[in-house]
């Protein structure tokens, strides 16, 4: 099945009259609003399948999972995520593009957004130009090493842990181990998880809420967006590039909202609903 018709069967999300939609909290607004092939966390399941159809449509050779389920017992079925592939080739670049919403009491926002690229062996840009694009779109990074660019963000902003990366900085220090003195003081004095490690889980784990929510309850930041740059043959050359968004303060707050939707209409719903028999 093509993406244009998978996307095409698919249902509307939408919630019973007496459940109202809430936007759950972001951890980007503005300006510093970072998104993945024009999938923000503020896109619900609806515009992000538009986007899919817009940027995949009329491809034969791609492979598209759609996956749903209900709201509450009985309630309206929505999309919790979509995923495309298209495999690499020896004269095409591989990708995979995937997003994870949370239910439709929360807006049905994305969350989780993510794309890899595994670019054929005469296609491989090189990594000054990757972190020139890179810096462009989203600007100064938090931290680099490690094949990442980091960009954390609390309060509103992306931190800094002191120093300013400039794109011949950042690429000096792409393949060094991260700087132990700037993870420190990204971290500060609290006990709270590292935000580095949450999101390099996140890439691993189900995406799920109830997978993802102790960690993000417990991520000393936002939102995290990450970066690798996996080196290709040479090695100045770039050979895979991750890109992983994670809302850690959307996710937490959508998960509030559901359970207070569920709760409230859990009472009514599991009231016996017969009637007196005729006498």
């Amino acid at each position: 099945m093509s993406l244009v018709l998978g996307l095409a069967s698919l249902p509307a999300a939408s919630l019973a009259d007496d459940i109202k939609p809430k936007a759950p909290e972001t951890a980007f607004s503005g300006k510093l609003r970072p998104d993945i092939l024009g999938i923000s966390t503020e896109s619900n399941a609806e515009s992000a399948r538009g986007i899919f159809d817009s940027l995949f449509k009329g491809r034969t050779d791609t492979k598209t999972d759609i996956q749903q389920q209900k709201f509450g017992n009985g309630g309206t079925s929505y999309v919790t995520a979509l995923s495309f592939s298209l495999p690499a080739g020896s004269k095409q670049n591989g990708e995979m593009l995937s997003t994870s919403f949370s239910s439709p009491a929360s807006a049905n926002r994305a969350y989780f957004v993510a794309r890899n690229l595994t670019f054929a062996q005469d296609q491989q840009p090189s990594k000054a130009d990757m972190i020139r694009e890179v810096m462009g779109k989203y600007g100064v990074p938090t931290i680099v090493g490690d094949q990442h660019l980091y960009y954390i963000y609390r309060k509103g902003s992306i931190m800094s842990v002191g120093g300013k990366y400039k794109e011949a900085t950042a690429l000096e220090a792409i393949d060094k181990p991260l700087d132990p003195r700037a993870a420190v003081k990204l971290n500060g004095d609290t006990v709270r998880g590292s935000c580095v490690a949450v999101v390099k889980r996140a890439q691993t784990k189900a995406k799920e809420p109830s997978a993802m929510l102790a960690e993000a309850k417990g991520a000393n930041c936002d939102g995290v967006l990450s970066v690798q740059l996996v080196p290709g043959t040479p090695a100045d050359r770039v050979g895979i590039a991750q890109f992983t968004l994670l809302d850690v303060k959307q996710l937490v707050s959508a998960a509030a909202i559901d359970g207070a939707a569920l709760a409230g209409g859990s009472s009514e719903g599991s009231m016996p609903k017969g009637s007196a028999p005729k006498l």
